[in-house]
């Protein structure tokens, strides 16, 4: 569902004020699109090849798409990223820093935000036909400019990650998360646990398993009501084929979610769903990448990449046509990496 399923529960927020997080108090519930904004993901390579990134994931961003896959980095990368979406109305940031550690371990920590800022808030800013303030709805007539005020709706995460190579063909890592989600005065606060595996079982073949979640995050807002993230499943397969100079490299995913979806997804069994996304990269050398890809939500999504020294630079498009004509998606991410023998990971 990703970013449709984002946008129906921001409207949700915009149109009713959040009325059933800042009336009901004392209740806890699963959330079905609770951790949805940690569905949209990041960095401009793995969009254009439609976010089917589980297997690929070897470098900095992997904190984010498969913990396990950040014990392959050699040097130490930072990452940007920014894109605006549906036209604008959501700012969606990540940033990141990854470590090589030792022989075969690897630290690093991500940063996510997506916020819409500077929403109106009309509550205290009606009047009545003769011009004063009113609590009353029935009175209402016009809206004082004067007094309408402004809040933000943001969602934050920040992913602390370890990782270890236990040989060329396998490694693993794991994620714990802090979630904090704000909307105007109210906010909620959680830690959540990710695991995830890689494995090569043939040479160019890459595997990838990424459970987010895996104990269930728990979200306690400041009203008394919480919410509980249900672990999802990534899985995900990658090849390398040599030819016309470079590398080919088709990708698929498959997430596997317990939130009871039913037709919001690609195929589903009761409450159980499945949601796939495809994706193919050429690499010349060392230059330059041409991707294309499709998403869980049935997005087109293209993308291109230039790879300079120490730094890539990652542009990519995704197509939204959706119900809500609510615009197109471009990303751009810079990755920089410290490819100097003095940060090189120790040999053993």
């Amino acid at each position: 569902m990703g970013e449709k399923g984002h946008v129906m529960k921001l409207k949700g927020f915009l149109i009713l004020g959040s009325i059933p997080l800042w009336c009901a108090t004392g209740q806890t519930t699963v959330g079905k699109y609770a951790g949805e904004f940690l569905s949209l993901g990041v960095g401009g390579r793995a969009l254009g090849m439609g976010s089917a990134y589980v297997a690929l994931a070897a470098d900095v961003t992997a904190g984010y798409w498969n913990p396990a896959g950040l014990a392959k980095i050699r040097y130490p990368e930072f990452m940007l990223m920014h894109d605006e979406q549906f036209g604008s109305l959501v700012n969606h940031d990540y940033a990141a820093i990854a470590l090589p550690f030792g022989t075969s371990a690897s630290l690093g920590l991500s940063v996510i935000r997506l916020g819409v800022d500077e929403i109106p808030d009309t509550r205290s800013a009606g009047l009545d036909i003769d011009g004063n303030p009113i609590t009353n709805l029935d009175q209402f007539s016009r809206i004082d400019p004067s007094r309408v005020t402004y809040f933000n709706a943001a969602d934050w995460a920040f992913l602390f990650t370890y990782a270890r190579s236990v040989s060329s063909e396998f490694s693993y890592g794991a994620n714990v998360k802090l979630v904090r989600r704000s909307l105007g005065d109210h906010g909620a606060t959680g830690v959540g646990f990710d695991v995830g595996f890689w494995y090569s079982p043939v040479e160019h073949l890459a595997l990838g398993l990424h459970a987010q979640d895996i104990t269930t995050t728990f979200l306690a807002w400041d009203t008394g009501r919480n919410e509980l993230i249900s672990p999802t499943l990534k899985f995900g397969a990658a090849y390398q084929i040599t030819a016309l100079g470079g590398f080919f490299r088709p990708a698929a995913d498959m997430d596997i979610r317990f939130e009871n979806r039913q037709f919001a997804s690609t195929f589903n069994f009761g409450p159980v769903s499945a949601d796939i996304r495809a994706g193919l990269e050429y690499q010349f050398r060392d230059l330059f990448a041409l991707r294309a890809g499709y998403s869980d939500i049935k997005q087109l999504t293209l993308g291109a990449g230039i790879h300079l020294p120490k730094l890539n630079i990652d542009y990519s498009f995704a197509k939204f046509d959706g119900l809500y004509q609510l615009g197109n998606t471009h990303r751009i991410s810079l990755m920089f990496t410290l490819e100097t023998d003095e940060f090189k990971r120790a040999e053993e």
